[in-house]
């Protein structure tokens, strides 16, 4: 029987690399070994960067309520109090968009926080 030889698959290999290095600087993204390291460093950021993302997701609507809060007189650990105590159950993204989209129901949800800690 006759031996096969492994050309094909190391091209292919090394072809999947090289497409995801493309638009790398340099060598980076035309020579295997180096693109090879370039991207599985790019692949473990981008993995971290997705939960990243949620933090500073959380971290933005957090300040959005707290703005909103405030201009309503209260603080957003007074606010976000008052709704736990009155049974609201609203996440903070839906909460910040109301204070952006929807002021004047966003003041409503102020009011009765207010009322509940009194």
């Amino acid at each position: 029987m006759a031996r096969i030889k492994g050309g094909m698959n190391a091209k292919r290999k090394h072809n999947k690399v090289l497409k995801l290095a493309k638009g790398y600087r340099g060598a980076r993204s035309k020579q295997y070994r180096v693109a090879k390291q370039s991207v599985m460093r790019a692949l473990a950021s981008s993995y971290a960067g997705r939960k990243q993302r949620k933090r500073q997701m959380r971290t933005l609507w957090i300040a959005r309520i707290n703005a909103a809060a405030r201009m309503n007189g209260l603080s957003y650990s007074k606010f976000m109090h008052g709704l736990k105590v009155a049974g609201v159950e609203m996440n903070r993204k839906m909460l910040a968009e109301l204070a952006v989209n929807d002021a004047k129901g966003f003041a409503v949800l102020a009011e009765l926080a207010k009322e509940k800690i009194a």
